[in-house]
Protein backbone atom coordinates (compact mmCIF):
# COMPACT_ATOMS: atom_id res chain seq x y z
CA UNK A 1 0.00 0.00 0.00
CA UNK A 2 1.72 3.51 -1.11
CA UNK A 3 1.64 6.22 1.60
CA UNK A 4 -1.09 8.04 3.12
CA UNK A 5 -1.54 10.47 5.83
CA UNK A 6 -4.30 9.76 7.86
CA UNK A 7 -6.25 11.62 10.20
CA UNK A 8 -4.25 11.83 13.85
CA UNK A 9 -1.67 8.44 13.38
CA UNK A 10 -0.44 9.99 10.12
CA UNK A 11 1.26 7.62 7.86
CA UNK A 12 0.59 3.75 8.10
CA UNK A 13 2.44 1.56 5.71
CA UNK A 14 2.19 -1.67 5.07
CA UNK A 15 -0.81 -2.42 7.00
CA UNK A 16 -3.18 -5.11 6.73
CA UNK A 17 -6.67 -4.11 5.45
CA UNK A 18 -9.66 -5.93 6.39
CA UNK A 19 -13.27 -5.69 5.92
CA UNK A 20 -14.32 -4.85 9.63
CA UNK A 21 -13.34 -5.17 12.86
CA UNK A 22 -12.21 -8.69 15.11
CA UNK A 23 -15.50 -7.45 17.18
CA UNK A 24 -17.47 -6.42 14.19
CA UNK A 25 -18.84 -3.29 15.91
CA UNK A 26 -17.02 -1.42 12.50
CA UNK A 27 -17.68 -2.46 9.00
CA UNK A 28 -15.06 -0.63 6.17
CA UNK A 29 -17.10 1.45 3.87
CA UNK A 30 -20.03 1.76 6.13
CA UNK A 31 -21.58 4.35 8.53
CA UNK A 32 -18.78 6.57 7.74
CA UNK A 33 -15.93 4.51 8.45
CA UNK A 34 -13.60 4.39 5.47
CA UNK A 35 -10.91 1.80 6.04
CA UNK A 36 -10.20 -0.68 8.72
CA UNK A 37 -6.27 -1.66 8.59
CA UNK A 38 -4.19 -3.72 11.54
CA UNK A 39 -0.27 -4.42 11.32
CA UNK A 40 1.01 -7.48 11.25
CA UNK A 41 0.60 -8.89 14.61
CA UNK A 42 -2.85 -7.58 14.75
CA UNK A 43 -2.87 -6.01 18.29
CA UNK A 44 -4.30 -3.65 17.32
CA UNK A 45 -6.65 -2.34 14.81
CA UNK A 46 -7.05 1.23 13.24
CA UNK A 47 -10.48 2.60 12.18
CA UNK A 48 -10.25 5.66 9.91
CA UNK A 49 -12.75 8.31 9.37
CA UNK A 50 -12.06 11.29 6.73
CA UNK A 51 -11.61 13.18 10.48
CA UNK A 52 -10.30 10.89 12.60
CA UNK A 53 -8.39 7.84 13.43
CA UNK A 54 -9.77 5.33 16.36
CA UNK A 55 -7.59 2.74 17.57
CA UNK A 56 -9.58 -0.63 18.64
CA UNK A 57 -6.79 -2.26 20.99
CA UNK A 58 -7.76 -6.06 21.17
CA UNK A 59 -7.34 -7.95 24.28
CA UNK A 60 -6.61 -11.77 25.57
CA UNK A 61 -8.21 -11.11 28.78
CA UNK A 62 -11.85 -9.60 27.58
CA UNK A 63 -11.16 -6.44 28.09
CA UNK A 64 -10.71 -4.18 24.82
CA UNK A 65 -10.80 -0.48 24.41
CA UNK A 66 -11.14 1.91 21.58
CA UNK A 67 -9.02 4.80 21.63
CA UNK A 68 -9.25 8.24 19.30
CA UNK A 69 -5.43 8.98 18.16
CA UNK A 70 -4.39 12.19 19.32
CA UNK A 71 -1.81 13.95 17.06
CA UNK A 72 1.62 13.91 17.80
CA UNK A 73 4.44 15.68 16.90
CA UNK A 74 7.88 16.81 18.20
CA UNK A 75 9.37 20.21 18.30
CA UNK A 76 13.13 20.19 19.80
CA UNK A 77 14.63 20.05 21.95
CA UNK A 78 13.06 18.08 24.35
CA UNK A 79 11.89 18.75 27.81
CA UNK A 80 11.23 15.36 28.78
CA UNK A 81 11.68 11.68 27.46
CA UNK A 82 9.64 8.62 28.03
CA UNK A 83 12.29 6.03 28.86
CA UNK A 84 10.92 2.32 28.20
CA UNK A 85 12.98 -0.77 30.30
CA UNK A 86 12.83 -3.55 28.59
CA UNK A 87 15.08 -3.87 25.80
CA UNK A 88 15.21 0.04 25.37
CA UNK A 89 16.76 0.60 28.48
CA UNK A 90 17.70 -3.23 29.90
CA UNK A 91 18.30 -5.92 27.25
CA UNK A 92 16.31 -8.53 29.24
CA UNK A 93 13.74 -9.16 26.19
CA UNK A 94 14.78 -12.84 25.85
CA UNK A 95 15.14 -13.44 29.65
CA UNK A 96 11.44 -13.06 30.23
CA UNK A 97 10.49 -14.91 27.52
CA UNK A 98 12.34 -17.57 28.63
CA UNK A 99 10.65 -17.19 32.13
CA UNK A 100 7.13 -17.64 29.84
CA UNK A 101 8.90 -20.49 27.89
CA UNK A 102 10.10 -22.06 31.57
CA UNK A 103 6.04 -21.46 32.92
CA UNK A 104 4.57 -23.15 29.58
CA UNK A 105 6.99 -26.17 29.46
CA UNK A 106 6.10 -26.28 33.50
CA UNK A 107 2.42 -26.15 33.12
CA UNK A 108 2.35 -28.28 30.43
CA UNK A 109 4.77 -30.80 31.98
CA UNK A 110 6.94 -31.21 29.61
CA UNK A 111 10.54 -29.45 29.83
CA UNK A 112 11.84 -29.96 26.60
CA UNK A 113 8.74 -27.54 25.19
CA UNK A 114 10.03 -24.29 23.61
CA UNK A 115 8.52 -21.28 21.94
CA UNK A 116 8.09 -21.02 18.20
CA UNK A 117 9.87 -17.69 16.72
CA UNK A 118 6.32 -16.79 15.11
CA UNK A 119 5.38 -16.53 19.28
CA UNK A 120 7.79 -13.35 20.15
CA UNK A 121 5.42 -10.42 19.24
CA UNK A 122 2.49 -11.97 21.31
CA UNK A 123 5.13 -12.76 24.51
CA UNK A 124 7.26 -9.57 24.80
CA UNK A 125 5.89 -5.60 25.46
CA UNK A 126 2.35 -6.07 26.73
CA UNK A 127 1.79 -7.81 30.48
CA UNK A 128 2.55 -11.08 31.81
CA UNK A 129 -1.48 -12.05 31.80
CA UNK A 130 -1.60 -11.61 27.62
CA UNK A 131 1.72 -13.28 27.11
CA UNK A 132 0.50 -16.32 29.39
CA UNK A 133 -3.04 -16.07 27.48
CA UNK A 134 -1.64 -16.43 24.18
CA UNK A 135 0.47 -19.64 24.86
CA UNK A 136 -2.78 -21.11 27.19
CA UNK A 137 -4.67 -20.61 23.82
CA UNK A 138 -2.04 -22.04 21.54
CA UNK A 139 -0.10 -24.59 23.63
CA UNK A 140 -2.71 -26.02 26.44
CA UNK A 141 -5.92 -24.58 26.27
CA UNK A 142 -7.31 -27.08 28.90
CA UNK A 143 -4.99 -24.62 31.54
CA UNK A 144 -5.96 -21.52 33.25
CA UNK A 145 -4.89 -18.51 33.36
CA UNK A 146 -4.54 -18.71 37.60
CA UNK A 147 -2.79 -21.61 37.30
CA UNK A 148 -0.06 -20.19 34.61
CA UNK A 149 0.57 -17.13 36.97
CA UNK A 150 1.11 -19.05 40.00
CA UNK A 151 3.75 -20.96 38.15
CA UNK A 152 5.15 -17.89 36.88
CA UNK A 153 5.58 -16.06 39.87
CA UNK A 154 7.57 -19.02 41.75
CA UNK A 155 9.25 -19.35 38.83
CA UNK A 156 10.25 -15.62 38.78
CA UNK A 157 10.91 -15.29 42.38
CA UNK A 158 13.13 -18.46 42.45
CA UNK A 159 15.39 -16.96 39.48
CA UNK A 160 15.79 -13.59 40.75
CA UNK A 161 16.93 -14.80 43.90
CA UNK A 162 19.50 -16.68 41.59
CA UNK A 163 20.84 -14.01 39.81
CA UNK A 164 21.12 -11.77 43.44
CA UNK A 165 22.70 -14.35 44.38
CA UNK A 166 25.07 -14.98 41.73
CA UNK A 167 23.97 -17.93 40.47
CA UNK A 168 21.14 -17.19 38.37
CA UNK A 169 20.74 -17.04 34.16
CA UNK A 170 23.80 -15.60 32.39
CA UNK A 171 23.14 -11.91 31.09
CA UNK A 172 19.92 -11.49 32.21
CA UNK A 173 19.74 -7.83 32.77
CA UNK A 174 22.78 -6.32 30.90
CA UNK A 175 22.26 -2.43 30.41
CA UNK A 176 21.68 -1.28 26.72
CA UNK A 177 24.82 -0.09 25.14
CA UNK A 178 25.43 3.35 25.98
CA UNK A 179 22.80 4.00 28.49
CA UNK A 180 25.01 5.51 30.90
CA UNK A 181 26.06 8.14 28.55
CA UNK A 182 22.62 8.32 27.21
CA UNK A 183 20.94 8.92 30.42
CA UNK A 184 23.95 11.55 31.78
CA UNK A 185 24.30 13.97 28.74
CA UNK A 186 20.38 14.10 28.30
CA UNK A 187 19.96 14.48 32.45
CA UNK A 188 22.99 16.89 32.08
CA UNK A 189 21.25 19.51 30.00
CA UNK A 190 18.15 19.55 31.82
CA UNK A 191 15.96 17.03 30.00
CA UNK A 192 13.61 15.28 32.64
CA UNK A 193 13.73 11.28 32.06
CA UNK A 194 10.53 9.13 33.24
CA UNK A 195 10.91 5.32 33.16
CA UNK A 196 8.19 3.17 32.11
CA UNK A 197 7.32 -0.50 31.82
CA UNK A 198 4.63 -2.56 31.61
CA UNK A 199 6.32 -5.30 34.28
CA UNK A 200 5.56 -5.14 37.70
CA UNK A 201 7.54 -3.24 40.17
CA UNK A 202 8.83 -6.72 41.88
CA UNK A 203 10.03 -7.45 39.11
CA UNK A 204 10.98 -4.40 37.16
CA UNK A 205 12.80 -2.86 39.91
CA UNK A 206 16.02 -5.68 40.27
CA UNK A 207 16.34 -5.19 36.68
CA UNK A 208 17.09 -1.62 36.30
CA UNK A 209 18.53 -1.56 40.00
CA UNK A 210 20.84 -4.15 38.50
CA UNK A 211 22.01 -2.09 35.83
CA UNK A 212 22.29 1.02 37.65
CA UNK A 213 24.51 -1.68 39.95
CA UNK A 214 26.78 -2.75 36.40
CA UNK A 215 26.96 0.85 35.50
CA UNK A 216 27.95 2.63 39.02
CA UNK A 217 25.20 4.80 38.89
CA UNK A 218 23.58 4.48 42.14
CA UNK A 219 20.18 4.62 42.86
CA UNK A 220 17.84 4.64 40.13
CA UNK A 221 15.18 6.29 41.90
CA UNK A 222 17.16 9.17 42.73
CA UNK A 223 18.41 9.61 39.25
CA UNK A 224 15.21 9.06 37.17
CA UNK A 225 12.45 12.12 37.67
CA UNK A 226 9.89 9.41 37.59
CA UNK A 227 9.37 5.61 37.65
CA UNK A 228 6.02 4.09 36.43
CA UNK A 229 5.23 0.16 36.58
CA UNK A 230 2.26 -1.99 35.82
CA UNK A 231 1.43 -2.32 39.62
CA UNK A 232 2.75 -4.34 42.71
CA UNK A 233 1.97 -7.90 43.69
CA UNK A 234 0.90 -7.72 47.35
CA UNK A 235 0.37 -11.68 47.40
CA UNK A 236 2.24 -14.41 45.56
CA UNK A 237 0.01 -13.96 41.89
CA UNK A 238 -2.07 -10.95 42.22
CA UNK A 239 -1.13 -7.28 41.24
CA UNK A 240 -3.52 -5.54 43.52
CA UNK A 241 -3.97 -2.81 40.47
CA UNK A 242 -5.71 -2.56 36.65
CA UNK A 243 -2.04 -3.02 35.45
CA UNK A 244 -2.65 -6.31 33.97
CA UNK A 245 -5.56 -5.21 32.13
CA UNK A 246 -4.29 -1.72 30.68
CA UNK A 247 -0.82 -2.01 30.19
CA UNK A 248 0.98 -1.06 26.88
CA UNK A 249 -0.35 -0.93 24.16
CA UNK A 250 -3.03 1.15 26.40
CA UNK A 251 -1.69 4.81 26.61
CA UNK A 252 -1.86 4.63 30.48
CA UNK A 253 1.48 4.06 31.63
CA UNK A 254 3.14 6.91 29.50
CA UNK A 255 -0.13 9.23 29.99
CA UNK A 256 0.61 8.69 33.97
CA UNK A 257 4.43 9.20 33.50
CA UNK A 258 4.12 12.48 31.73
CA UNK A 259 1.29 13.91 33.25
CA UNK A 260 1.51 12.72 37.16
CA UNK A 261 4.90 11.54 37.19
CA UNK A 262 6.86 14.65 35.29
CA UNK A 263 3.86 17.34 35.33
CA UNK A 264 4.10 17.43 31.45
CA UNK A 265 1.55 20.18 30.51
CA UNK A 266 -0.76 19.43 26.86
CA UNK A 267 1.41 22.87 26.10
CA UNK A 268 4.87 20.77 26.28
CA UNK A 269 3.57 17.34 25.30
CA UNK A 270 4.94 18.64 21.54
CA UNK A 271 8.52 19.24 23.89
CA UNK A 272 8.04 15.09 24.84
CA UNK A 273 9.82 12.04 23.21
CA UNK A 274 9.32 8.33 24.40
CA UNK A 275 11.65 5.65 23.68
CA UNK A 276 10.76 2.09 22.71
CA UNK A 277 11.80 -1.53 21.27
CA UNK A 278 8.52 -2.76 21.11
CA UNK A 279 5.57 -2.70 19.02
CA UNK A 280 3.10 -2.20 22.25
CA UNK A 281 4.97 0.25 23.14
CA UNK A 282 5.51 2.70 20.14
CA UNK A 283 1.38 2.12 20.33
CA UNK A 284 1.23 2.82 23.81
CA UNK A 285 3.78 6.37 23.03
CA UNK A 286 1.22 7.43 20.34
CA UNK A 287 -2.10 6.80 22.27
CA UNK A 288 -0.70 8.72 24.67
CA UNK A 289 0.06 12.29 22.58
CA UNK A 290 3.13 11.81 21.94
CA UNK A 291 6.25 11.16 18.72
CA UNK A 292 7.94 7.59 19.40
CA UNK A 293 11.48 7.20 18.83
CA UNK A 294 11.81 2.99 17.88
CA UNK A 295 15.01 0.85 18.90
CA UNK A 296 15.70 -1.29 16.75
CA UNK A 297 16.53 -5.03 18.11
CA UNK A 298 12.66 -5.59 19.72
CA UNK A 299 9.98 -6.79 17.92
CA UNK A 300 8.90 -2.98 15.86
CA UNK A 301 9.60 -4.25 12.42
CA UNK A 302 8.31 -8.24 12.83
CA UNK A 303 5.05 -6.24 14.10
CA UNK A 304 4.46 -4.32 11.00
CA UNK A 305 4.80 -0.63 13.15
CA UNK A 306 8.02 0.83 11.64
CA UNK A 307 5.48 3.71 9.93
CA UNK A 308 4.14 4.73 13.59
CA UNK A 309 7.84 5.61 14.38
CA UNK A 310 8.98 9.26 13.73
CA UNK A 311 12.71 7.89 13.73
CA UNK A 312 14.32 4.40 14.58
CA UNK A 313 17.71 3.84 15.66
CA UNK A 314 20.23 1.02 16.90
CA UNK A 315 21.91 2.94 19.56
CA UNK A 316 20.16 5.41 22.24
CA UNK A 317 23.37 8.05 21.88
CA UNK A 318 22.22 8.28 18.01
CA UNK A 319 19.61 10.14 19.20
CA UNK A 320 20.94 13.07 21.46
CA UNK A 321 21.14 14.99 18.32
CA UNK A 322 17.28 14.76 18.18
CA UNK A 323 16.39 15.55 21.87
CA UNK A 324 19.45 17.99 22.63
CA UNK A 325 18.59 20.28 19.11
CA UNK A 326 22.60 20.35 18.87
Amino acid sequence: MSEIIYPGIGKLENMIELEKTSDGSFVSGSEGVKEVLTPADRKVEFIIYADKTLCYVKSALGYPAIYKVPEARYEGPAKAILMDLDGTSVRSESFWMWIIEQTIAKLKKDMSFTLEPVDEPHVSGHSVSEHLQYCIDKYCPDKTLEEARAIYFDTTEYEMKEILEGRGKEGAFTPAPGLREFLEEVKGNGVKIGLVTSGLYTKAMPEIISAFQTLKMGDPLDFYDAVITAGQTFKKGQTGTIGELAPKPHPWLYSETAKVGLGITEEDKCHVLGFEDSSAGIMSIRLAGFQAVGITGGNIHKSGVDSLCMTQYDNLCDALPLILGK
